[in-house]
């Protein structure tokens, strides 16, 4: 496989599909620039990791669309101090961005 530029392709993505669709909550958008998505998929879908879809995760599961977990996330209006409980965190990345 290529080496592939994590960093710019998750901040082409934070650019592109969360401000550029209207994500504007500075800590949303700085937990998108610090959490690596390509880590919460399988290796055979790196090249897509930081794209505007869904991907398999197994068991008939896939983690979310960047732009919907942004927007979730979003809405909750956690701020940097907020309390959430998750339950069935799937992939684990929802989690880890709030």
């Amino acid at each position: 496989m290529k080496n592939l530029d994590f960093d710019a392709m998750r901040e082409r993505m934070v650019r592109e599909q969360l401000i550029g669709r209207g994500i504007s909550d500075k800590f949303v958008l700085e937990a998108f620039r610090k959490v690596p998505r390509h880590r919460f998929i399988d290796d055979e879908h790196l090249e897509s990791a930081y794209g505007d879809f869904p991907l398999p995760i197994g068991n008939s599961q896939t983690i979310s669309q960047p732009y919907m977990v942004a927007l979730m996330t979003e809405l909750l209006k956690v701020g940097k101090s907020g309390n959430v409980l998750e339950i069935g965190t799937g992939s684990g990345y929802q989690l880890a961005i709030l």
